[in-house]
């Protein structure tokens, strides 16, 4: 389908069919992403579950473990099925005019075309940092958004990859994968709190009356917890949030089969370092990139603190993944 984007590349495509070992590459990569994004998903439900379970044995009461779950999943289901709303509102986003922006309307067209994907609202937020993002509860309620920045600074083959990301986000259900991460962070979290009070105000219930050394250990445990427990899901979640970014990033490739693109815009955003001025921690998660300009300032070798406590992998390691691919 690429065809219809770029006709002045037609007469390449219909004459070089892509080598096999080259999409074995591409899906490869994508697979693996996949696997090891799963592989965080079943860690962090292992230590939502230990967690409960410890947390369980010291109150002697379940019931209170069923209330957290019961409010920690309202929360984050009410967050996920407004989503879009609430973060286009946060972004002053407005619809995308056809009429003002003809080409790019068709290019995002185009691209939803060829992944089979609904086609998603389309939205402008006036800010000269070049960014985008994806949101919405499944394909069919998608919105994608874009910065003016990124329009300004890119040219067409960088904007379809960009586009093609974001696209890739919708298509692999991230924005699922994303609340799940969220209601079991709450989940700890809310876990934690429920522990440290109760330990403050000296009210843990029943669990006094259960002396012995067995309980002493559980209780150490409890303790050590719910100090490290909500630290180590956050950093599981944002494990998750890197895995997903390369991921989208091997399937932008895969629809558009031009990573060349991608990775020219990631480094021309790579060289702009304001922040966007509606940037919140909340939903930089969502953004096509780092939306505090951080990215810029960094040395080659980003440290591994930062690298741990970042939404997004280091530019330099997503372009380098990209030129990986190796297909032209």
């Amino acid at each position: 389908m690429l065809f219809v984007l770029y006709p002045e590349r037609l007469k390449v495509l219909t004459t070089r069919r892509i080598p096999t070992s080259e999409a074995m590459n591409l899906y490869t990569h994508k697979s693996a992403n996949i696997r090891k994004t799963w592989l965080l998903m079943t860690v962090f439900f292992g230590v939502v579950m230990g967690v409960g379970w410890v947390f369980s044995q010291i109150y002697g009461n379940p019931g209170i473990l069923y209330i957290a779950v019961f409010f920690s999943v309202l929360m984050n289901v009410a967050s996920y099925w407004f989503s879009d709303k609430i973060v286009l509102a946060l972004h002053r986003a407005k619809p995308v005019d056809m009429a003002a922006q003809p080409e790019l309307y068709r290019v995002l067209e185009n691209l939803t075309i060829a992944s089979g994907l609904p086609m998603p609202k389309f939205y402008l937020i006036s800010d000269s940092a070049p960014n985008a993002f994806a949101t919405g509860r499944n394909p069919q309620h998608a919105v994608i958004a874009v910065t003016s920045g990124l329009l300004e600074r890119l040219d067409r083959s960088e904007l379809e990859g960009v586009l093609a990301h974001e696209l890739s986000h919708i298509g692999n259900r991230d924005m699922l994968v994303s609340t799940v991460a969220v209601v079991l962070v709450g989940f700890v979290s809310i876990l934690s709190d429920m522990f440290m009070r109760s330990m403050w105000y000296g009210g843990l219930g029943g669990s006094r009356e259960r002396k012995g050394g067995g309980h002493a250990v559980i209780l150490v445990i409890g303790i050590t917890l719910s100090i490290l427990a909500p630290l180590l899901a956050s950093l599981i979640h944002l494990a998750i949030s890197r895995k997903r970014e390369f991921l989208a990033d091997a399937s932008g490739a895969l629809l558009t089969r031009y990573p060349d693109g991608l990775a020219s815009a990631l480094k021309k955003i790579a060289s702009y370092s304001h922040p966007i001025r509606t940037a919140t921690n909340a939903t930089a998660h969502l953004f096509f990139e780092n939306p505090f300009g951080a990215d810029s300032r960094r040395e080659q070798k980003t440290p591994l603190i930062v690298k741990l406590f970042s939404t997004h992998p280091p530019i330099e390691e997503r372009i380098r993944a990209l030129q990986s691919l190796d297909v032209k």
